[in-house]
């Protein structure tokens, strides 16, 4: 049976479409526009004027729903996290690994596969964050997993069979070609816990180098002689910068800033949700420390930043409220960005005629009605 969705402001990659409808059949759209025909037997719904959005896709995704997915790089733990997510509107994620030994890198690539292979909604891939990054900036990342990046790690780093992959790394520790190779292979490559210079940053988008992991956090900073990674990917004329709005990572101001340099089509909103975020418990261990949400940030118990406890919408709403954003621009950078940023337009990121039907439905105020995923229902009445 087909899905007639009536009456709605449909987000599209060509901008908002008032009034306008949009069909379903067999899990996918099937038409979009104006004053198109109605099958006698299609089931109508009436959004009122409400928004229909393209599905979230989150590219860095630690945890959710009690679980992190260091713990238990497991299907049933892609699972559990996947679920979380999608209560708050996100359809498609990218499990993400931190810095780790490299049989637990193997082994969570391994379970991925095997996730996607099984049909576990919305996993898009796998996000290695490390282990080949910079101490110097090392964040919450446990530095003695870090390794150096050989022909060997090249080869474990590709190794995905089904989706994608994003790799963070620091491009100054990584051997001359190994960015290459990696984007050769098809790897998605971010600069993140990095040290590098303006200049290594500049040599790396040479290579290869996509994009940011989490902008303005765990990064050289911009100061007025060396711009540094901050200043590149700034500065950048194609490249996407990951960014954690949460109102604590980055000032609302710098909110702003990469907004208005990179627009929305190249801003990625990310939550790097740690195992609070859609759990009833606002702690967790990592490496032994407690670490503990508060609003929407996570902390280790001497106060520095470990992640968050944000979904990916509440990503959206901070861009609405302390970004300066239109609810349009800040879903394009949680659906359309992402999507491009890797290669995933043919399916995800945007409403258009052929692609899979995930959307979300939301009032002008960014509040979730509902979940489309697959064209199934899975939340709202």
């Amino acid at each position: 049976m087909r899905q007639i969705f009536l009456n709605g402001r449909l987000l599209t990659a060509k901008g908002l479409l008032s009034d306008a409808t949009l069909v379903v059949a067999n899990g996918q759209i099937e038409a979009i526009g104006k004053n198109l025909p109605t099958p006698p037997d299609a089931e109508v719904i009436d959004l009122s004027g409400d928004y229909l959005a393209p599905g979230l896709l989150d590219l860095q995704v630690n945890g959710g729903g009690g679980v992190l997915f260091n713990d238990s790089p497991t299907i049933e733990a892609i699972a559990a996290i996947g679920e979380a997510h999608l209560k708050r509107g996100t359809t498609s994620f990218l499990p993400t690994l931190i810095s780790d030994d490299l049989d637990k890198v193997a082994t969570a690539i391994s379970a991925v596969d095997a996730a996607i292979e099984a049909g576990i909604p919305g996993v898009a891939g796998i996000h290695l964050e490390g282990p080949f990054l910079n101490a110097m900036r090392k964040g919450v990342h446990d530095s003695r997993k870090f390794r150096v990046l050989d022909e060997a790690a090249i080869e474990l780093l590709s190794s995905l069979r089904l989706g994608k992959t994003l790799i963070t790394l620091a491009p100054e520790t990584a051997p001359d070609g190994a960015i290459f190779e990696l984007a050769r292979r098809g790897g998605q490559v971010f600069a993140g816990h990095t040290e590098a210079t303006y200049e290594q940053i500049l040599l790396a988008e040479g290579e290869g180098l996509r994009g940011f992991t989490h902008i303005f956090n765990a990064m050289s900073p911009l100061t007025s002689r060396a711009p540094g990674v901050v200043g590149a990917a700034l500065t950048s004329q194609h490249s996407f910068a990951g960014l954690i709005a949460d109102g604590v990572h980055v000032h609302p101001a710098n909110l702003k800033l990469v907004a208005r340099l990179l627009g929305p089509e190249r801003t990625v909103l990310v939550s790097d949700a740690m195992p609070t975020m859609g759990s009833a418990q606002d702690w967790f261990m990592l490496k032994g420390e407690k670490i503990e949400a508060r609003g929407l940030t996570c902390y280790t118990p001497d106060g520095v930043l470990a992640g968050s406890n944000l979904s990916l919408l509440d990503g959206v709403r901070t861009m609405v409220s302390q970004g300066g954003a239109s609810l349009e621009d800040a879903l394009t950078m949680a659906s359309l960005a992402p999507a491009r940023a890797m290669g995933l337009m043919d399916k995800l990121g945007t409403l258009r005629a052929g692609g899979r039907a995930d959307f979300v439905r939301l009032t002008e105020g960014g509040n979730l009605l509902g979940v489309w995923q697959g064209g199934k229902q899975r939340l709202g009445q």
